[in-house]
C-alpha cells in the first residue's frame, strides 16, 4: 500500500493516513511550491557497513535531520536492496526512496521509486529500454513511482554513474544545454529532475546552473553528487534545489550526520 506523508519539510516523517494526506511525490512538490527544504541521505546497499557499525548509521539517520533516505547505486543486488530497505523501515521514521540503477534493484518494501530516466545522456537502454523491461513487474507492486528526469553533470574524470550508464555527463562549461535538457524532462511530462554529479564526484554542480535549471522548469529539483558539508548544501538550496541528497560523505563519516541542518 502506497504510503502517504505529513505536509512539508519537517523532523517529523511518520506516515500519515488521515492528516494532510499525500503521496511522496506530492510532498515534494508542496515543498518545492512552498520554498521548503529537504535532505536526503543516499544509501549505497553494496557499501552499507554491518553490525555495529550499521546499527550506528541507522540510529544516527534515526535522530538526524534528514528528511529521506534514497537507496540504490551503481552496482547493486536485488537481495542486498531489499535488506538494507526492510532493515531501514524497521529502525527509521523518514521515507525510504528507491534510486536504483538497474530492475533488480526494485522491492516492493520502500514508499517510492524515482523512476529514472537518462534524458542527459543517449543511451536507450537508460532513455526508455529497461524500463519497459521493468514496467509490468513494477505494475504488480503497490509502489509509489516517481517519473524522473535524471541528468549527469560533470567534467572528467569519470563517474561510477557515467560509466555505467555509457553517457558523457553534460559539461559543467555548458549550462544552456543542461537547461535545453532539464525544459525537454518538464515537456515530456517527467514530474521532477535529479541532477547529479556523480557519486564521489570532486566538484559539486555549480550553484549557477542549479539557478539556471530553477528558473527555467516548474518541477522539484533534486541535487546531488560531491556534496560533503552543511555549505555545500546551503549553497545547492539557495540556487533553488528543493532536496540535497548527501552519499559519499556520510558513508566515509557516518558522524556528519550530527552536523547537518535542514532548513525549513
Amino acid at each position: 500500500m502506497q504510503t502517504r506523508y505529513k505536509c512539508c519539510a519537517t523532523l517529523s516523517w511518520e506516515p500519515n493516513e488521515t492528516l494532510h494526506p499525500m503521496t511522496w511525490l506530492e510532498s515534494l512538490a508542496s515543498d518545492a511550491s512552498s520554498g521548503a527544504k529537504r535532505l536526503a541521505v543516499l544509501v549505497d546497499p553494496e557499501d552499507a557497513p554491518s553490525g555495529k557499525a550499521w546499527l550506528d548509521l541507522l540510529g544516527r539517520l534515526r535522530e538526524s535531520e534528514a528528511t529521506d533516505v534514497f537507496v540504490g547505486g551503481s552496482l547493486v543486488t536485488h537481495n542486498s536492496t531489499q535488506r538494507v530497505v526492510q532493515e531501514l523501515k524497521r529502525a527509521i521514521p523518514q521515507p525510504v526512496v528507491l534510486f536504483p540503477g538497474a530492475p533488480t534493484q526494485v522491492v516492493s518494501e520502500a514508499d517510492a521509486l524515482l523512476f529514472l530516466s537518462l534524458i542527459s545522456g543517449r543511451n536507450p537502454d537508460l532513455l526508455i529500454g529497461r524500463h519497459v523491461e521493468a514496467a509490468p513487474s513494477i505494475a504488480r507492486l503497490d509502489l509509489e513511482t516517481v517519473p524522473t528526469g535524471y541528468m549527469l553533470i560533470g567534467d572528467p574524470p569519470l563517474t561510477a554513474a557515467a560509466y555505467m550508464s555509457h553517457s558523457l555527463p553534460i559539461p559543467l562549461s555548458k549550462p544552456d544545454l543542461a537547461v535545453a535538457t532539464a525544459l525537454a524532462g518538464e515537456m515530456l511530462g517527467l514530474r521532477c529532475l535529479y541532477l547529479d554529479a556523480g557519486s564521489g564526484a570532486g566538484t559539486p554542480i555549480p550553484a549557477a546552473t542549479i539557478r539556471a535549471i530553477s528558473e527555467a522548469v516548474r518541477l522539484p529539483l533534486i541535487v546531488g553528487g560531491g556534496l560533503s558539508s552543511q555549505e555545500d548544501l546551503e549553497r545547492a538550496w539557495d540556487a533553488g534545489a528543493t532536496c540535497a541528497v548527501m552519499g559519499s560523505a556520510v558513508e566515509q563519516e557516518p558522524a556528519v550526520l550530527d552536523t547537518l541542518r535542514l532548513r525549513g
